[in-house]
């Protein structure tokens, strides 16, 4: 069938929903299992940590294979690496194994989400140009998210009760399984379109000319750069804040069984994410730059943070997550459209690869940190603190914002080129 810009919509919203759906199964209870398996507040967030460990490890390399072998390729080797690495959770689980196993099956797990950070998006990117289209990236990303937070709905509810239900382990096979689906699904309608890759020469040449394009077309733009070192105060903290909610809303309601509760945490985000995706495209109507909006956002959040940590009851607790969820939602189809229109196609995949990288490695500092902050003091306490660290990101997006680059007020759509930075970062090579 001919490619058209309708259909590359369709396969990526399927793609994505499938991800959603697997992901999210165990979204709800994930900090539970690691702590029914014996493991401390410190050794559970640290097991997470080595799990951003592994993104951060393997972030470039994965974005390399999705440039000089395919985007598809890259997605299919994803769908793999987490179903098995989903699979050996499961059995540590049932042998209740020492942290080192932990540690090493949670950095290989980080290496299967890394075959899609980047490769998804620049496949979606670099399709759409080669089709034609020629509408906003920002309202697609925005539908995406509307249908990701759909699937993270089902799979999250579905998922707490699987485990009240059955066990801890059920939701984590079940993720196994629709993971092996969707590896079937992509290997069918999933096509590099618009990309060629380069699969000859010499690899090892090829690596280092993506590399040093990367940094040149990515770290030495500085409006990308002030947005990459924003990352790892928002997204590391983030990670932290999604995960001890599960335990602290247990504490909170006051029945450490009921997973569903746990669940609902998963369940209202999701919620979230999609009433964030569908007002996206009016709240980038408030604002005349993008920067703007995501420094307002960064703002907003860190005060609703702080919040969770020094109100104590469960009802309002329960809303301002609804709030933090719809803060983070609107901002992010944002930030990926004013990112995608800042980097070039033939670097894409590698540069977001990269922004993935700094994401993932706040949370590899910040996760032990604030676990061992909930072990000593309390779960309220380290939310407090992780709205602090959380701040650090305001001043690097002002200085975003202060680049005034031409496509931070634009309406990006796909037939835009990069802007004026990139000649002047070219220029300084």
């Amino acid at each position: 069938m001919t490619a058209t810009p309708a259909s590359i919509k369709r396969i990526y919203y399927l793609l994505t929903v499938g991800n959603t759906l697997a992901a999210s199964l165990i979204w709800g209870i994930n900090t539970i299992f690691l702590l029914d398996a014996g493991l401390n507040n410190l050794e559970a967030f640290a097991a997470n940590a080595f799990f951003t460990a592994g993104m951060v490890l393997f972030e470039v390399p994965t974005g390399i294979v999705a440039d000089l072998r395919g985007r598809r390729a890259s997605f299919l080797l994803g769908t793999l690496t987490l179903a098995v690495t989903t699979a050996l959770y499961v059995l540590l689980w049932h042998l209740h194994a020492p942290f080192w196993q932990w540690a090493v099956v949670s950095a290989l797990l980080g290496l299967g989400f890394t075959f899609f950070s980047g490769a998804t998006e620049a496949w979606l990117v670099d399709a759409l140009t080669a089709t034609g289209f020629d509408g906003q990236l920002d309202a697609v990303f925005g539908r995406a998210q509307m249908a990701s937070g759909a699937a993270m709905l089902a799979g999250s509810v579905g998922g707490g009760y699987l485990a009240q239900l059955t066990n801890l382990g059920v939701p984590f096979v079940a993720r196994a399984g629709v993971l092996m689906v969707m590896f079937v699904v992509a290997a069918v309608v999933m096509r590099d379109i618009g990309f060629t890759p380069d699969r000859g020469g010499r690899p090892i040449a090829e690596i280092r000319r993506i590399v040093r394009d990367s940094v040149d077309y990515g770290w030495r733009v500085p409006t990308v750069r002030y947005l990459m070192l924003a990352a790892p105060f928002v997204g590391g903290v983030g990670v932290y804040v999604f995960y001890a909610l599960q335990p602290y809303l247990l504490e909170l309601y006051g029945d450490p069984t009921a997973y569903g509760v746990a669940g609902l945490v998963a369940a209202l985000l999701s919620a979230a994410q999609i009433t964030g995706g569908f007002l996206t495209g009016r709240i980038r109507g408030l604002f005349r730059r993008r920067s703007s909006a995501l420094l307002a956002a960064a703002v907003l959040s860190v005060v609703v943070v702080v919040l969770i940590g020094l109100i104590r009851s469960f009802w309002v607790v329960l809303t301002l997550i609804m709030v933090w969820g719809l803060l983070w939602a609107a901002a992010t189809p944002i930030r990926q459209a004013f990112i995608n229109s800042l980097i070039p196609s033939r670097q894409r995949a590698t540069i977001l690869s990269f922004d993935s990288l700094m994401n993932s490695t706040g949370g590899v500092v910040a996760q032990p940190i604030l676990g061992r902050s909930a072990d000593i003091w309390s779960y309220p306490t380290s939310y407090v603190i992780s709205g602090v660290i959380s701040a650090f990101a305001w001043p690097f997006l002002a200085l975003a914002r202060k680049q005034q680059a031409p496509t931070d007020t634009a309406v990006t759509t796909t037939d835009e080129r990069p802007s004026d930075d990139l000649a002047v970062a070219g220029q300084s090579t």
